[in-house]
């Protein structure tokens, strides 16, 4: 039986399952508060709990747990979204309902978005891989609503990518100014806001 295995079968000692899952969680608010550089496995180990042989046990390598955590992260995120603008009833609800569901997560899960967007996934290629792959398919679902006289813009994946930096950058400040306005104010204004501009799209600006 392997080591893993041991542990979740003793008594008093939480399912491999469990025990996991609380890393994860631990981790995402150790590495959101002092970045992924600055934080060991130690630090990790001592904020959960447990020793580092246990760490090691779920996790081969700080690296291994961090691409594990940016996984699961962008995976909630997209899902959330999807799932919000499902059954909208068409464009104008979709936008709305997306961007009130991507501005909740992150009123939720302020460590997770820091995790996901902050420097330390930029600045390594493999970490940044991930980031780029959450913004792709935010991007991809904004692209398909721009359209003008049902016809898709031609610079829409573009424009798109704008909108998404610009979500990005909106909630960075929030989360940073004591989260005013309201989360809800600010996913109808940002929606209305990118609505707006789709909207005044025309012909005569397309390339």
């Amino acid at each position: 039986m392997s080591a893993v295995s041991d542990e979740g079968a003793r008594p008093g000692r939480l399912p491999a399952a469990e025990r996991r899952s609380q890393l994860l969680e631990v981790a995402t608010r150790v590495f959101a508060r002092d970045g992924y550089h600055a934080t060991s496995m130690n630090d990790v180990a001592e904020a959960a709990g447990v020793t580092k042989p246990v760490l090691y046990q779920h996790f081969a390598s700080k690296r291994d747990l961090f691409v594990e955590l940016l996984t699961e992260i962008g995976s909630e995120l997209q899902d959330t979204i999807a799932k919000a603008t499902a059954d909208a009833s068409g464009p104008r609800q979709q936008i709305e309902h997306g961007f009130r569901a991507y501005f909740r997560y992150v009123d939720d899960h302020p460590d997770s978005y820091r995790v996901l967007f902050g420097s330390g996934s930029r600045r390594d290629p493999e970490f940044a891989s991930f980031t780029r792959a959450v913004e792709e398919s935010i991007a991809a679902m904004i692209a398909e609503l721009i359209l003008v006289d049902g016809e898709p813009v031609s610079d829409r994946h573009v424009l798109a990518h704008g909108i998404v930096g610009m979500t990005e950058s909106a909630s960075r400040y929030w989360l940073s100014h004591d989260r005013t306005p309201d989360v809800d104010t600010l996913a109808s204004q940002l929606a209305g806001l990118a609505w707006s501009g789709m909207r005044g799209l025309d012909r005569g600006g397309q390339t």
